[in-house]
């Protein structure tokens, strides 16, 4: 059963493949980085970054000498910056200790930085032809629904674990694992099962089951808590103050407008003393310019925009600079940053 549901899988894969760039190659390096930026990123949304950033980095010895600021502005945009710090980390090592050549082994892949099971056993198979299953949400849910599992427990996933190793042993295994990551996003999704299309349905549990969604359950997702902020465009002759977020923090490395998270009243007496106590006490507040609001995957946030003037240059808030309204774009901001400026300019045009 194993090795003829193997073959009709690669039989769908040959004909059916998407057409994606790291596809093209067999460089661990670059299939190391688009399973980075695949994390938690729609495809659509990866190519023209992976795209971008082949042609400013085209090796690991690339990425290793550049700094982290310049790394991070190719980042910008695809969110979940961690990501990227930790690729600029484990490129350092595995060009120091490894003379810049990504190891084929799976205990020292998961050493580095921001790699774990899953991504060892893709980046293994795929570009080392290592007979290991690369068991992400997609793969969980498509050999759910083939075994017929409704609940994963801990004795259910040991199964599924089992079955993907069996699928993987054969000449192509990183194949196999695309193949089903391209199954699972496009036949045998969340809220779909094109099971007609599907070269595993004569083996399918769930289709057999008529209601294949029902494969395997899933827990209802809480809603994300909303936490509102303040941010302060705080200018001084045709310049305006910045601030890097932290390192070890949610958008590390990133710079911000002054930014702080406030529950008091929405008086604006009250968030000026809040500017004046963070940032310097000569801050008045000139005016609201509007709220801008984003959704993280873990939380929401809303974030309300204050033109603010100051007097002299002295900044209390530590990480901070004055820099030149014109030379914001040399600068890595978050997705809320963006809006945020975007709020002012609307706002300077009206």
């Amino acid at each position: 059963m194993y090795y003829t549901n193997n073959n009709l899988i690669l039989d769908w894969y040959d004909t059916n493949k998407r057409n994606l760039p790291w596809r093209l190659t067999k460089d661990p390096y670059k299939i190391w980085l688009s399973e980075v930026m695949l994390q938690q990123t729609q495809v659509s949304t990866v190519i023209p970054y992976y795209k971008n950033w082949i042609r400013k980095f085209p090796t690991v010895h690339s990425v290793a000498k550049a700094n982290i600021d310049e790394v991070l502005k190719m980042w910008e945009g695809l969110g979940y910056y961690k990501r990227c710090r930790n690729f600029h980390s484990a490129a350092n090592i595995i060009v120091t200790e490894h003379n810049g050549i990504l190891p084929n082994s799976y205990n020292i892949l998961l050493g580095l930085p921001g790699i774990g099971n899953y991504m060892a056993s893709a980046i293994l198979s795929i570009a080392f032809n290592e007979n290991l299953p690369a068991l992400d949400t997609n793969l969980n849910r498509v050999i759910s629904r083939i075994l017929g599992i409704k609940k994963l427990t801990k004795w259910n996933k040991n199964r599924i674990n089992k079955y993907a190793t069996m699928l993987v042993r054969c000449q192509r295994p990183g194949d196999v694992n695309q193949a089903l990551m391209d199954i699972g996003s496009q036949l045998c999704t969340a809220k779909k099962a094109l099971c007609s299309s599907c070269p595993s349905q004569n083996y399918c549990k769930a289709f057999q089951s008529t209601d294949p969604l029902k494969f395997p359950q899933t827990l209802g997702k809480k809603p994300a808590p909303t936490t509102k902020y303040v941010a302060g465009y705080i200018s001084l002759n045709k310049k305006i103050i910045i601030n890097r977020r932290p390192n070890n923090g949610m958008l590390g490395g990133l710079w911000q407008l002054p930014t702080f998270e406030f529950k008091q009243s929405k008086n604006t007496a009250d968030i000026e003393c809040l500017f004046r106590k963070k940032v310097g006490k000569d801050i008045n507040i000139e005016g609201k310019i509007g709220i801008v609001k984003h959704v993280y995957s873990h939380l929401k946030t809303e974030v309300a925009l204050y033109l603010c003037s100051k007097k002299n240059k002295s900044i209390k808030l530590d990480n901070s600079k004055w820099i030149k309204i014109n030379d914001v774009k040399q600068y890595t901001f978050s997705n809320v940053n963006h809006k945020l400026m975007q709020l002012m300019g609307d706002k300077k045009n009206d």
